[in-house]
């Protein structure tokens, strides 16, 4: 049975925050939320990135097709941002959630990465169909503190995997089927950060999509209104010619932000040069290609007629002269490059200092040990341990040295805290999510600031962030 989908969108700065981070997308064939991080103007356009490249691709697509063609313009929308940070790096630290789907009127392709969440209701159960890729998200699911506490965490928003330049960062992606009368819900964490899933459960058993949307706007504003507010609803309703030429809609930031020219993403034209009446043989030959300048006319009359073996000569002797060239150029370039790169790592159960890029290519390894130290990676407490398992990048080698003080001094509390025995007289203190595993950074982004080993002082240590 074909389907079609009846959308209503919002997006909305909030109550507290001076400006919209977030970004989405709705169209017949597709419903996204993006929400962007990294300071005002960088979350703006890290949004804004993503929708564009995934508004792109929107197309009719069925089944697993449709996966491949979402999960490809997320994964262009990574690279982009990666080359946005190359090219301007006080875009550093930017990223973005991603929560969407493609529709092929039976399933949905549900591409995921970040704390943004796509709900199902159907028959009066809501399920999510998103996992969060946050730190309080792995500690529920480690049995540490419950979904009440993780609402409530501190570090509720820091998120372990997000969208911003890191090849590593992969989306979850799966196929989901349809039902007709099916309610879809995607959001920020404007609205599933703040209010509960019993009472957007609720919501959604409302009869009226208008009324659902400005009851759900109405929570989150009681919540506290905290954050941006972005928020898709889609009802899969029988199949409606007028539903399915719906014109796709963009909300949020992406309506506004200009994603600036750069050099890696920036369109080459190639403008068709006029044939000359010589050329048309030739022309007819290649007709698919573009033709940049007509080598037959224009060239022939440029440059003096050259013997075959001659020109065949000259251009294997230019090849190889060239490539010899760029690999001088690399060579001394990546080194000059590497000598400026500095990150702490594991060295086979210790923290060490690294100089040059935790990378290899080919065969050989693009750092090498600058500092070892004899902190043990098994006595930091957990955030910092993870941090320096997946690497801490550094402006420089007293940057590193920095960083190193401070993970000895997490050591040492941690040491400290293990040698000291646990009361028996006194009844244990209530859990709290503030008491909690600190949460790691590793090569995570978050929405709100979070505690770093580089450059800010630790946070508390508690004994069960040392176990």
């Amino acid at each position: 049975m074909v389907l079609s989908l009846d959308i209503r969108s919002h997006s909305e700065i909030g109550l507290v925050r001076k400006n919209n981070q977030d970004s989405g997308y709705v169209s017949p064939t597709m419903l996204v939320v993006a929400d962007g991080m990294g300071g005002a103007a960088a979350g703006d356009l890290a949004s804004t990135v993503a929708v564009r490249q995934v508004a792109r691709a929107d197309s009719r697509r069925e089944g697993e097709e449709m996966l491949e063609v979402l999960a490809g313009a997320v994964s262009s929308a990574n690279d982009e941002l990666a080359d946005l940070v190359t090219w301007d790096h006080s875009l550093e630290g930017m990223g973005t959630t991603f929560c969407g789907v493609m529709f092929d009127g039976a399933q949905l392709g549900l591409v995921h990465i970040g704390d943004s969440r796509g709900y199902m209701y159907r028959d009066g159960d809501l399920e999510r169909m998103t996992h969060d890729h946050s730190w309080v998200q792995s500690l529920v699911d480690e049995g540490r503190i419950t979904e009440s506490e993780a609402a409530v965490h501190p570090h509720r928003s820091l998120l372990l995997k997000v969208l911003n330049g890191q090849p590593q960062h992969t989306p979850d992606t799966k196929l989901v089927d349809a039902h007709q009368g099916d309610r879809l819900l995607f959001c920020s964490d404007g609205l599933c950060g703040f209010v509960p899933d019993h009472v957007i459960s609720e919501i959604l058993g409302q009869d009226s999509l208008d009324d659902a949307m400005a009851l759900l706007i109405t929570e989150a504003h009681a919540a506290g209104g905290s954050d941006n507010i972005t928020i898709v609803l889609a009802d899969v309703v029988a199949q409606d010619d007028a539903l399915d030429a719906t014109e796709p809609k963009i909300i949020g930031a992406a309506a506004f932000t200009a994603v600036p020219e750069h050099e890696a993403t920036a369109p080459i034209p190639v403008v068709p040069a006029t044939p000359t009446p010589e050329s048309k043989g030739s022309a007819r030959r290649s007709a698919e290609a573009p033709l940049l300048f007509d080598s037959e006319a224009e060239e022939s009359i440029r440059y003096a007629p050259i013997d075959p073996e001659r020109r065949r000569g000259r251009a294997w002797l230019f090849s190889v002269l060239g490539v010899l060239l760029i690999a001088l150029v690399a060579f001394f370039g990546a080194h000059v490059y590497l000598g400026d790169q500095y990150y702490v790592g594991d060295q086979d159960g210790t923290v060490a200092i690294y100089q040059g890029i935790p990378d290899s290519l080919a065969w050989v390894q693009l750092s090498r040990v600058a500092e070892t130290t004899d902190i043990s990676t098994s006595d930091l407490p957990i955030y910092y341990r993870t941090k320096v398992e997946s690497t801490i990048s550094v402006d420089s080698i007293d940057s590193a040295r920095a960083t190193v003080a401070e993970l000895r001094s997490g050591a040492q509390r941690c040491k400290a805290l293990k040698a000291t025995p646990e009361p028996s007289t006194s009844p244990e203190a209530s859990g709290s999510p503030s008491s909690s595993a600190a949460p790691p950074s590793a090569s995570a982004s978050a929405s709100a600031a979070s505690p770093s080993p580089s450059g800010s002082t630790l946070p508390k240590v508690s004994e069960d962030d040392c176990s």
